[in-house]
């Protein structure tokens, strides 16, 4: 097991199987040093467990914690192109969708899931630059959708 995946098993989590593609698209790409992932969506096995506009469906707390479910799978799309979690040098960027009611304001709060779950796995690799998006609807209604960039050690 690797140094990230046994720091998830200390927090209590695992590597959730890739989310398949819900069109025309690859869950993880590699140019170069670095891999890219599509959005991924809070998906838990198979299903989204809640859906929704965050500040009227959905609570800004449940939001956060969607948000980490959204960083989990996006390290699982980055070791099925790196093939090992222990080869992130750092994450590079986040970006994060959050599906808002019209008054909701609050989405840097809600993506701070996804940043501190990636700080808590890979401590100061996982410091990065972050965009925090609201839109008015994601795919299946999902409260947040969040992408990530990381950059690899040299093979």
């Amino acid at each position: 097991m690797s140094a990230v995946e046994t720091k998830l098993a200390e927090l209590g989590l695992s590597l959730p199987e890739v989310v398949p593609p819900l069109a025309a698209y690859q869950p993880a790409v590699q140019s170069g040093p670095y891999i890219y992932t599509a959005g991924q969506l809070p998906m838990v096995d198979g299903k989204l467990p809640v859906t929704g506009k965050v500040g009227a469906e959905v609570t800004a707390e449940e939001a956060k914690e969607l948000a980490r479910t959204c960083a989990l799978n996006a390290l699982a799309a980055v070791k099925s192109v790196a093939g090992d979690l222990d080869r992130i040098a750092r994450v590079v960027k986040v970006v994060g969708f959050v599906a808002s009611a019209p008054d909701f304001t609050g989405q840097p709060g809600v993506l701070n899931g996804a940043s501190e779950l990636l700080g808590e796995v890979l401590g100061d690799k996982g410091v990065h630059a972050r965009s925090a998006v609201g839109v008015a609807v994601l795919p299946l209604d999902a409260p947040v959708e969040v992408e990530i960039q990381v950059e690899l050690t040299q093979a």
